[in-house]
Order: C-alpha cells, then sequence, then structure tokens
C-alpha cells in the first residue's frame, strides 16, 4: 500500500518540520495576537487551540495559522511561505507591548499523522491523543495536536529535532509508511481543503475562502475587522472558494477558467487527479449565483470538459 492509499484508507506519516513555528511569550501575547488575528486567541486556555487568519487594514489575508496556548507561550503554527512574513508583520505591531516573538521552526521536528486509522496509530505508539479539534497535550518532550493538512482525520506530533529520527523510527515500526506531498495535495483535494499560497492568498477576502470556522464575530476589534464586517453586513462578495470535479484525467492549470453557457463564472487555484475517483479534483472560485445555481460547468468552449461540483 503506498502512501497516497494509506491516506485514504489507513493513516500515513507527513513530515511538515519546515512549517514555520513562532513561539510568543511575555504578558501582553494573548492581547497583541487577538488583536492582530480573526479568530477569538485571547479566550484559549492551556491545551486549546484554535485556526485562524491575518489580515492587512484593507482585509486581505496575510496568511494563516494555527495557534496553540501552550500555558507560558502561545505557539503559531503556519505554512513555510508564511514564516517570515507572518512574523514581520505582528513584529511591526509591537509598540510598547511585553511581547517576545521567536522563531523556533529549526528546534523542532513536526510529523503529521493523518489518515483514518490514525487515532489507532498514536494508541499503537501509546501516545497521548487531543479530544478536540486544534487542542494539545504533551507528550515525549513535546506535544501532539489535533488538526489536519488534507481533510482526513489527523494529529500533528511536535517534537524537538533531536528526536526527529527516533519517531519517525517509531512510526515505521507501528506500520506506518511516508506519504509524499502530492499524495498529500491530491487527498486534500479529494476532501475540498484548500491551503493558503495555492488557494488562498492577498487576492481574496476572508468570506471569500469558505473558511469562516476561521473568524469569530464576538471577539472584538482586530486588524482588518471593518472589512469583515462589511462584507458580512452587506454580503458583498461575488465568488466563494468550492470544491469542483472535472471529468478528465489531465488536472488544468491554476488560472483556468470555468464556464457556463460562454461566460467565464469560476477559476481554477488547485487542481490534481484523484486515482480513486478517476478523475480530477480541484478548488476553485465560483461566482456566488453560479454556486447557488449548481448549472454543470466547461473548462474549454471548443472541446468541453464538464465540471460538476464535489458532494
Amino acid at each position: 500500500m503506498n502512501g497516497y492509499e494509506q491516506l485514504r484508507e489507513s493513516a500515513a506519516w507527513l513530515d511538515m518540520s519546515g512549517y514555520g513555528k513562532i513561539r510568543a511569550t511575555g504578558e501582553d501575547r494573548g492581547r497583541l495576537l487577538n488583536a492582530m488575528a480573526t479568530n477569538d486567541v485571547k479566550s484559549l486556555d492551556p491545551g486549546e487551540g484554535c485556526y485562524t487568519l491575518f489580515l492587512t487594514a484593507q482585509g486581505r489575508i496575510l496568511g494563516d495559522a494555527a495557534i496553540f496556548n501552550l500555558g507560558e507561550s502561545l505557539l503559531l503554527h503556519t505554512e513555510p511561505e508564511t514564516r517570515f512574513k507572518l512574523q514581520e508583520h505582528l513584529d511591526k505591531y509591537i509598540i510598547a507591548d511585553d511581547v517576545t516573538l521567536s522563531d523556533e521552526t529549526e528546534q523542532w521536528a513536526t510529523i503529521g499523522l493523518e489518515g483514518p486509522q490514525s487515532a489507532e496509530k498514536l494508541k499503537a505508539i501509546s501516545a497521548a491523543l487531543p479530544n478536540r479539534n486544534f487542542g494539545t497535550v504533551l507528550w515525549d518532550g513535546g506535544f501532539i495536536a489535533k488538526m489536519s493538512a488534507t481533510g482526513a482525520p489527523g494529529y500533528r506530533i511536535f517534537c524537538p529535532e533531536s528526536q526527529h529520527s527516533d519517531l519517525l523510527q517509531t512510526l515505521k515500526a507501528a506500520g506506518v509508511e511516508e506519504a509524499d506531498p502530492e499524495a498529500m495535495r491530491i487527498v486534500r483535494l479529494e476532501h475540498g481543503k484548500p491551503r493558503y499560497g495555492e488557494d488562498i492568498t492577498e487576492r481574496y477576502l476572508a468570506q471569500e475562502t469558505n473558511q469562516m470556522h476561521a473568524v469569530s464575530f464576538s471577539k472584538g476589534c482586530y486588524l482588518g475587522q471593518e472589512i469583515v464586517e462589511r462584507v458580512r453586513s452587506r454580503a458583498q462578495i461575488h465568488r466563494v472558494l468550492t470544491p469542483v470535479r472535472v471529468h478528465c484525467r489531465l488536472a488544468p492549470a491554476p488560472g483556468t477558467k470555468l464556464k457556463v453557457d460562454g461566460k467565464d463564472v469560476a477559476e481554477i487555484t488547485s487542481a490534481a487527479f484523484s486515482p480513486a475517483l478517476n478523475e480530477v479534483v480541484a478548488l476553485a472560485y465560483v461566482r456566488v449565483e453560479q454556486v447557488q445555481a449548481r448549472k454543470e460547468m466547461v473548462v474549454d468552449n471548443t472541446a468541453p470538459i464538464r465540471t460538476a461540483y464535489l458532494p
């Protein structure tokens, strides 16, 4: 069974050590991050976490992150592409605050364990299991968070870099094999899960991404909130990120337009061929009225490749 099959049917490990890990310490850490993030960071108790977006003053998305309350600190876990950008962004807003940001990416190995049997595999290596999404538990000098990059059930193991090799050997001894980045990409698209840098960028507004679990509407002020509230009160979005299937084997390139009656109604952000479904799975920003009508789209008017919505 290869890594792709294990992600779908059992469990596989993903080396995510290159993902950014930024630690915030100091008495004002919760206040600062709460004023910068779209989700409610200040209310997190130790052992809790959340998924959040970081916006510009114009409401555009600078990056996303999982934030974990580790007791004496808050840890931001973000995509490799936004590791430096987010730290620089947050640093600009530290004026008289008691907050220190430190990049600990190189100090921590990060291993994702994902798939329908991921919890069983963790139990097999005597690991602790968090019981809520983005919750954490301490384990073996590090901690484990309940979160997923693919949309399948999953966990993220954070351990000191010195234990990296030993952890991988332990997982292999438990019958868990590695899934490569392409397998991870296919499975996340099968689940309709977006990734910052591909499907979410500074081009988009929060509501357009369809990731509203990243936004709190009751937490108070934060950078970019005025735009988020204006969009909510006026319902002023024209497109929304939507999972689709393309009935072919060759994945269209990012930026490919989807049409109805000769008019552009959507744009693909990422796509991959799914061996399990025998067709292409993709994410696309689709015009709101088209999502509501759910008319079949085509990729090309001259040689139509039909496109439908994922269930």
